[in-house]
């Protein structure tokens, strides 16, 4: 995890956890913004990985009013933070529909300058309809603010918060979690540091924070009697004059003085001016007068907010009002206008007047270019009457009218982002009408983006409302999407909604297509262990029912799982198994992957002239099939290891050259860290090693904001061992060590043992024959489980030396 932890010297110049990972002579090296042999870095440079800012107050409350007293008090709060070392919490709690989000939303405003180092705001959900949000998920948004890349972000709850801790360790940020229903939710997501603010909002007390946390609580009551009659007065000036302040007073009374009352009933005000406010306040005192059976002295604000409500909805025209009711059934925290027209089975464009509609009555609010939202307590009402006035069947209806429009929809963005993974919806499936239309690859992932908490939310519902294809269906057509963005936490989520769904149904081909999207999620986040598990899974499935391109599908996820492992033979079998069948049955352009898979291999055993003639078979199939640019670089630079390992640097030097002419701004980050590194290591094997260090940085710079910790710990390795070229071993011994810590940390034996051989070197040539075999004989057990030639003769080398 160090790879994102701030720090570093006082002038707060490197940072991103380079001062974390490194110690010593090394870290010397890096405070002095350079690498011996002569390299100087400006600037950024490649040891500097900033950490943003993160903004995510949402906007501040127009037409706040009143809470002078309140405000003043947090202020003093605040303003003694840090006494005695205890960290600064708030919470803001009181009845729904008080206020409190608004009071903390215009504290946060008032204060955000106080906190240079970001101000992170999330909605816990504590009182939806639907689940709350997870503290591990509100931990992924935290770190992705921060910058922290998704292959970094660890799996577990712990991890994360401890990771979160340490990127704020030092730092002036204000947090505002908002709608927490538990102590539960909030204590993972408190900073732990002084300098910070937390401000909590709840209908309960949260006492435990106060316990444990130190946390102060201000109980939010009702507006104040003028307070509230200002509110009324400021929502309706403008369109109405000549009110009876005490008809006023009357008015905010019937609403138990509760801002979210209180705005709805000036809205009412506001767009009925002739009708005379005794009238109004006469029509909401018989709407209260319905709810009195059910009311009991403790219920009193509940049940005064219920009756703005219903006086409200039940003035609301009919389409209007079945639009509010439906979308209670959405599942998620926002809607679009394309959403809410599939609820409720009408067009787009006379969506989009209703909605307005209900925003400018309250009852829903705008969040942006067509999009809204409910406040929670809204959101129950309108579900209340969804189960109330629409039948069970008609719910259905609605339910899956809108998960086929996400599913259709997110199809339609699957064919944006790539061709490679073709469409699981059957042409017999109806389509709604309009889909979104995508501009490009961008434009699709930019409403993954915007739909990525609705579109697990739908899922969810679907599996639970017996829609088990939709439930499959939708985890299967975003794969493509999760692969390009990273979202490991909703991808393997929606991946085993999907896999009990498919099973829910016997479906063995979902049941498998479930396994291999769950077993590409595990890989890419490099949970090795798991994804071998589901692609295995899923290759016994499809030899079960004899679906011959699914095996090899799967054969090759296996092995690239096992080329990943370092269990070449079985990746060897694997991809062999997938290319025979590529070629005598086809796709075409799939045997290009393979055959390169193949190349990989080859290399990794040592056998150079196998590997290059792979590697050109590849390239081969590249360009007849017009491969992505990418698929062709990675190719270039196995040629350029290739002739590198077996002597031929002037051959290497002109595949590098035809590698990096092809690399452009659609690359990925992580291909060019390949180039660089593979640079680097053909710089240090001619002796140019300013040109290898400058190859190793940018490299380690590209690896962190990728959150390779893998490709970071390679990085340091090289640059260890030029160090060494160089005669600078204390430096070497520091690179080697780091890189140690890391790979031991991420279990990847391999090449720890090759590490563990290189710090050897370096403390024996320090004078530290203890140190090196102390390091060699933990390397020779790791060797343990490698039989290949190039594990062997590494085993034969450190024995010769431990035992010499």
């Amino acid at each position: 995890m160090e790879d994102v932890l701030p720090g570093g010297p006082g002038d707060g110049t490197v940072r991103g956890g380079v001062w974390s990972d490194l110690s010593g002579a090394a870290r010397d090296v890096v405070q002095a913004g350079q690498v011996l042999g002569g390299v100087h870095f400006h600037g950024p440079a490649p040891v500097s990985v900033e950490v943003p800012v993160p903004r995510q107050l949402p906007g501040d409350v127009s037409g706040f009013v009143g809470r002078a007293a309140e405000l003043a008090e947090l202020d003093a709060l605040h303003s003694s933070d840090g006494r005695d070392g205890v960290v600064p919490v708030v919470v803001i709690a009181g009845t729904a529909g008080v206020g409190k989000t608004s009071l903390a939303v215009r504290l946060a405003h008032r204060i955000s300058g106080r906190f240079p180092d970001g101000q992170l705001f999330v909605n816990l959900r504590g009182y939806d309809t639907g689940p709350p949000l997870a503290p591990a998920a509100a931990l992924e948004r935290f770190l992705r603010a921060f910058g922290v890349p998704a292959p970094a972000i660890p799996a577990g709850l712990e991890e994360r918060a401890e990771l979160y801790r340490s990127l704020v360790a030092g730092k002036q940020v204000l947090v505002v979690l908002d709608n927490a229903a538990t102590v539960g939710q909030v204590r993972p997501l408190l900073p732990g540091t002084a300098g910070c603010l937390t401000v909590v909002t709840s209908r309960h007390r949260l006492s435990g924070l106060a316990v444990r946390d130190g946390a102060r609580r201000i109980t939010l009551g009702m507006l104040a009697e003028q307070e509230s009659a200002d509110l009324i007065a400021a929502a309706t000036r403008g369109y109405r004059t000549g009110d009876d302040p005490a008809q006023i007073a009357e008015l905010a009374r019937l609403c138990a003085r509760l801002p979210l009352a209180l705005r709805i009933a000036a809205e009412r005000a506001a767009t009925h001016p002739l009708l005379a406010l005794p009238e109004l306040t006469a029509q909401l005192r018989d709407e209260s007068t319905l709810w009195e059976a059910l009311s009991s002295p403790d219920q009193e604000e509940a049940d005064a907010v219920r009756t703005v409500f219903a006086w409200s909805y039940r003035t609301l025209p009919p389409p209007v009002a079945r639009l509010f009711r439906l979308l209670g059934l959405h599942p998620g925290p926002d809607f679009s206008v394309q959403a809410a027209a599939a609820l409720s089975e009408r067009a787009p464009r006379e969506t989009h007047g209703l909605l307005d509609l209900l925003a400018g009555a309250h009852l829903i609010e705008s969040t942006g270019a067509d999009r809204y939202r409910f406040h929670d307590l809204l959101r129950a009402y309108a579900t209340d009457q969804a189960h109330q006035e629409e039948t069970t069947e008609d719910q259905h209806s609605a339910l899956s009218r809108v998960a086929v429009w996400y599913l259709h929809t997110a199809d339609a963005a699957r064919a944006a982002v790539q061709t490679h993974h073709p469409s699981v919806l059957s042409p017999e499936q109806t389509r709604p009408a309009p889909l979104v239309a995508f501009d490009g690859q961008q434009d699709a992932f930019a409403w993954h983006r915007r739909e990525q908490v609705n579109l697990l939310a739908i899922a969810q519902i679907a599996a639970q409302a017996g829609l088990d294809e939709i439930a499959w269906q939708l985890s299967a057509t975003l794969h493509s999407l999760h692969i390009a963005r990273d979202t490991f936490d909703d991808w393997q989520t929606m991946g085993h909604i999907g896999l009990e769904a498919a099973r829910r149904l016997g479906d063995l081909r979902a049941q498998a297509l479930m396994h291999d999207t769950l077993g590409t999620a595990y890989k890419d986040s490099r949970r090795l262990a798991q994804a071998g598990e589901h692609h295995q899974a899923a290759l016994d499935l499809r030899t079960r029912i004899g679906d011959l391109p699914g095996v090899a599908e799967s054969a090759g996820g296996l092995g690239l799982v096992h080329l990943w492992q370092r269990d070449l033979d079985a990746s060897r079998t694997r991809l062999e198994q997938a290319l025979a069948f590529y070629q005598q049955h086809g796709p075409y352009h799939r045997t290009g992957p393979a055959l390169c898979g193949l190349a990989y291999v080859a290399a990794d055993l040592g056998e150079h002239q196998q590997a290059a003639r792979l590697a050109h078979q590849a390239l081969a199939v590249y360009r007849e099939t017009g491969a992505d640019h990418y698929m062709h670089v990675d190719a270039r630079l196995l040629l350029t290891r290739v002739a590198r390992e077996a002597g031929d640097p002037a051959q290497a030097e002109e595949h590098m050259a035809e590698a990096t002419a092809m690399l452009d701004t659609t690359s990925p980050p992580g291909l060019e860290a390949l180039l660089h590194l593979e640079q680097a290591a053909l710089h240090r094997e001619q002796n140019h090693h300013d040109q290898a260090l400058e190859a190793y940085w940018a490299c380690e710079t590209l690896q962190r904001s990728i959150g390779n910790r893998t490709g970071q710990a390679l990085a340091y390795d090289g640059i260890g061992q030029t160090m060494r070229a160089l005669g600078r071993l204390p430096e070497a011994i520091d690179f080697h060590t780091t890189a140690a810590r890391i790979l031991r940390d991420l279990d990847q034996p391999w090449n720890l043992a090759q590490t563990l051989a290189h710090l050897a070197d370096a403390h024996a040539d320090n004078d530290q024959p203890e140190q090196a075999r102390q390091h060699r004989i933990e390397a020779l057990t790791l060797l343990d489980g490698f039989t290949d030639p190039p594990a062997a003769a590494l085993r034969q080398r450190l024995q010769e030396l431990t035992t010499g």
